[in-house]
């Protein structure tokens, strides 16, 4: 992803992260529509680009409700870490409960990439370590990002032999579905 600085505040640099949303509580497209909403909003984040929206089997916990996955590009000029706090403070601000790895949740708001950079903290880790092997992951990613690099092959690549059994568009029609009301 390219590494821009805006006119309007050149002091500040800007990265592209991309981000992977999902939920099975309540109205998961309502609160991810809500949660983009609220990311493009900020002075620090604008939207970029949002995937399709898709029904997606659950994966790790298998029994419980279906999720609604997307994933997103934001240009930040926050650092990792910083993003994730703002993407963690969204997710309280929804109601989001941690009670069991994989479990039940009404958002999920999960930091897969974040320019180039490869970290690995107590806090985040990124690229994200399991992104690769979730379908739920690589089909949204793959609508709006098909050749971002990730541990060195293409998206479109990863997609090729990730297990997308079951996964579905969830809505057809344009990818501003999360700007309506």
């Amino acid at each position: 992803m390219r590494r821009c600085v805006l006119s309007i505040s050149p002091e500040k640099t800007f990265e592209v992260a991309a981000l992977g949303l999902g939920g099975n509580i309540g109205d998961p497209p309502s609160s991810m529509a809500e949660a983009l909403r609220q990311l493009d909003g900020r002075e620090d984040c604008r939207v970029l680009a949002v995937s399709k929206l898709y029904s997606t089997p659950p994966w790790g916990k298998t029994d419980q409700a279906d999720f609604f996955n997307c994933c997103v590009l934001v240009e930040t000029s926050l650092e990792p870490e910083d993003l994730l706090d703002v993407c963690l403070s969204i997710e309280r601000g929804m109601k989001r409960v941690r009670l069991e790895r994989w479990g039940p949740r009404t958002i999920d708001i999960d930091i897969l990439t974040y320019g180039t950079r490869e970290q690995k903290t107590e806090k985040l880790e990124v690229p994200h370590p399991r992104m690769t092997d979730r379908g739920f992951v690589m089909m949204p990613l793959a609508d709006i990002a098909p050749d971002l690099l990730v541990k060195g092959r293409k998206v479109r690549d990863w997609l090729g032999g990730a297990d997308i059994a079951g996964i579905k568009v969830a809505r057809r029609g344009s990818q501003d579905w999360w700007q309506g009301a």
